[in-house]
């Protein structure tokens, strides 16, 4: 039986990561107990949810289904990322949303907040178009990167400085299939910082 190019996929994967960090488990366990919680805190108040695409569309998928209250979604593509690793600090709006948030409960629906530059200006706003309130769940946080304070209403898990791919994180577009969290070999990205 000859191999397919999936298997050449998995051992290319296999050996462009150091280690796993967050286990597919893991990640289901951090989802659901804050899925629970916030359906509790939104339960009568017809909650949307805001992902930003690409990286949160596995965590949006995952949360939304473990909610146990009915939701709407939407999407924003933004950018603060030049031609590098780092953010610019300059947001760009590629793709807004197609809902009107005025007088809505919205639950941002973040894979990671790294600098917090995107999250913060976002959070902004979405209060200057007039949502009735605006919260957050970020399945993975990076403190050592932080420049902008945010407020997490609802905390995954801390982790370190490491460029971490998979569960919709992504090195050049790839890994984002990964269905645990893992910490990409330096060697691949050459000296770049997640």
């Amino acid at each position: 039986m000859s191999r397919g190019l999936g298997d050449v996929y998995k051992r290319q994967v296999q050996e462009d990561i150091d280690h796993e960090l967050i286990s597919k488990e893991e990640i289901s366990d951090i989802i659901n107990r804050a899925a629970a919680q916030a359906s509790e805190d939104y339960r009568g108040k017809n909650p949307l949810l805001v992902c930003v695409l690409k990286g949160a569309v596995n965590t949006l998928a995952a949360f939304s289904q473990a909610m146990s209250i009915p939701v709407q979604m939407d999407f924003m593509s933004l950018s603060s990322y030049g031609s590098g690793t780092e953010s610019s600090g300059k947001i760009t709006v590629r793709q807004d949303l197609s809902t009107d948030v005025r007088g809505r409960h919205v639950l941002i629906v973040e894979d990671i907040i790294d600098s917090g530059i995107t999250l913060a200006w976002l959070v902004d706003e979405l209060k200057r178009r007039r949502a009735a309130s605006v919260e957050i769940f970020a399945l993975l946080e990076k403190p050592a990167r932080r420049k902008v304070n945010v407020d997490v209403k609802y905390k995954g898990r801390e982790i370190p400085d490491e460029f971490v791919v998979g569960f919709g994180l992504d090195y050049d577009e790839y890994y984002r299939n990964l269905d645990s969290i893992a910490v990409l070999k330096p060697s691949v990205y050459e000296g770049g910082q997640a």
